[in-house]
């Protein structure tokens, strides 16, 4: 049900919107026509998955979903890589073959430490609407030996359904009733309850005095829109930048946001001489690159930018460790 291309701006790039306002980006909606083929190879396929996380625009979502390709390759490891899963729900269909490549992917995420939500297997077989007999069109699952030998929950066991193929023909995919995907739905819902507690239960961040030559000095910068924590990193309108000696904020000035490109806002403030920076939300590949420069990051903050340094200063301003596929919070992906 979606067509026609992304659109962007200086900020990044939009996500297009399905009929039902799910916001969705995929290599096909970056093409003038949807039947160019797409050449590329490993390097540029994970730089490319790696803007889909830092450069798209992504607000309030409160799952975020990642469709990735059957195997191993660079696709995955990129996602497992750059991005904190937490969790994958690993789809096979009946053939022995298929059921070999399952193995291989749940033996990466186990040797990647990611958690293995369960299994679920898609055209298991088809039901005739005459009879009702089941026939198993691509033969014998393989799903129960597969459970069995990676201890994993099996989560759903999809036949090949004409409504469910018509539906997404017709893009009303979102509109197909059904009750066999409730269990994934249940074990969401319970993952996201669980985890909201947890990050209110956060530890506060410790005060962070870094020795130079001029003292016990700290350069803190807060991402700010009127002089209040920004929302979204890389879209805020300036830098406030707070000078703290012996933990007191002896100077400040501010620095216009000289615009976002992808990698080039953590080079510039670590060329300010920042030490930490202070924002709402951020992107995972923007907070690698910070720590790379030695930048300690802070996220999860609101309200008055000063006061946001002086919590931080004091060891009382609660980090979220929020990055952006955690929308509940409004977080952002370093635009």
């Amino acid at each position: 049900g979606v067509s026609g291309m992304a659109q962007g701006s200086e900020a990044g790039l939009y996500p297009m919107k399905t009929s039902t306002g799910i916001d969705i980006i995929s290599v096909n909606l970056l093409l003038e026509n949807d039947t160019d083929p797409v050449i590329w190879r490993g390097p540029i396929i994970a730089g490319a998955v790696k803007q889909f996380w830092t450069d798209v625009i992504w607000e309030n979502v409160d799952f975020m979903f990642i469709d990735m390709p059957p195997g191993t390759g660079d696709v995955p490891l990129t996602v497992f890589q750059s991005i904190r899963v937490d969790g994958i729900i690993i789809v096979t269909s009946p053939q022995e073959l298929v059921s070999m490549i399952v193995s291989k992917a749940v033996k990466m995420a186990e040797k990647m430490n990611i958690p293995i939500i369960g299994l679920v297997e898609n055209m298991a077989y088809f039901q005739c609407p005459d009879c009702g007999k089941d026939h198993k069109i691509f033969g014998d699952s393989h799903i129960d030996k597969i459970a069995r030998r990676h201890d994993l929950e099996i989560l759903s066991v999809l036949p090949l359904d004409p409504e469910l193929a018509v539906a997404s023909d017709n893009g009303n995919i979102e509109n197909y009733e059904g009750e066999r995907l409730e269990r994934i739905a249940d074990i969401l819902e319970k993952m996201l309850a669980e985890e909201i507690p947890a990050r209110k239960a956060a530890k506060p961040a410790p005060a962070v005095i870094i020795e130079r030559e001029g003292g016990n000095e700290l350069k803190i910068a807060v991402a700010s829109d009127n002089n209040q924590v920004a929302e979204h990193f890389g879209h805020c309108e300036k830098f406030n930048i707070y000078v703290a000696d012996n933990g007191q904020i002896v100077k400040d000035e501010s620095v216009p946001n000289p615009g976002h490109k992808p990698g080039f806002l953590p080079v510039f403030l670590h060329e300010q001489g920042v030490d930490v920076i202070i924002s709402g939300g951020m992107g995972g590949g923007a907070i690698d690159l910070f720590n790379e420069n030695n930048i300690e990051v802070i996220v999860g903050a609101r309200g008055d930018a000063r006061t946001a340094a002086e919590e931080y200063l004091k060891g009382e301003l609660k980090s979220t460790g929020s990055v952006c596929h955690e929308h509940q919070h409004h977080d952002e992906c370093g635009h």
